[in-house]
């Protein structure tokens, strides 16, 4: 099953790079800068989606006292932090010739930085505690708390002035972009959807097996 996701989200992320580079018109505002979209959109909805996986799992950890969950949650965090990092990187670098600056402390900026400070002290936190099963139990709290700042982050380009653009898919009324640049996007959501799954599957197998070996 693992390996099966391997090699699907190769195949997703061979058919995103043809729609975002082969398929997907320039953009006649923007030009080809535009097209870093195709990376740091789903970056973020992968970031949402495994942040959420956090809360969920931390909830079932606290409630059943389940190692599995536990394991999931930890695993989930370490990879909602790696595409949240990369979310922040791809937009900076499309912010430099969009806005003028690399970063600029606005409301979605500032929240999304929020929230990837939250989840490194999540993991630190974890890190910090030698005792596992209290360990679980601080981080598990944690998750979710900061969790709960995931519509902060969402919401802020319509609860504040900001630079940042409205959500491109996920917004009332629906998207008015063209159906192409919405299919390459969904190409590009499934394929990064596919590549978390199959992270998320080699961590937790690994994580598994430290237990084990601990035990």
């Amino acid at each position: 099953m693992t390996r099966a996701l391997g090699w699907l989200a190769a195949i997703g992320l061979g058919a995103g790079l043809v729609m975002a580079f082969g398929v997907a018109p320039r953009e006649a505002t923007q030009g080809n800068v535009q097209r870093i979209m195709y990376l740091h959109v789903p970056s973020v909805w992968v970031a949402y989606v495994a942040f959420a996986v956090v809360f969920v799992a931390s909830i079932v950890y606290l409630a059943r006292r389940a190692e599995r969950a536990d394991h999931v949650a930890h695993a989930s965090a370490e990879l909602g932090v790696l595409f949240t990092g990369l979310t922040i990187a791809t937009g900076s670098i499309w912010g430099k010739p969009t806005w003028g600056a690399w970063w600029t402390w606005d409301a979605r900026l500032t929240s999304v930085s929020i929230l990837f400070v939250m989840y490194l002290g999540y993991l630190l936190l974890r890190g910090m505690i030698d005792e596992g099963d209290r360990a679980a139990r601080y981080a598990a709290v944690l998750g979710v708390v900061a969790a709960l700042n995931i519509p902060l982050v969402h919401f802020s380009v319509y609860w504040w002035r900001t630079l940042h653009q409205p959500p491109s898919l996920m917004r009332p009324g629906g998207s008015s972009m063209p159906g192409v640049i919405v299919a390459a996007l969904l190409v590009n959501f499934a394929a990064f959807s596919l590549l978390y799954l199959y992270f998320l599957a080699k961590r937790v197998r690994l994580l598994q097996l430290e237990a084990e070996a601990a035990a």
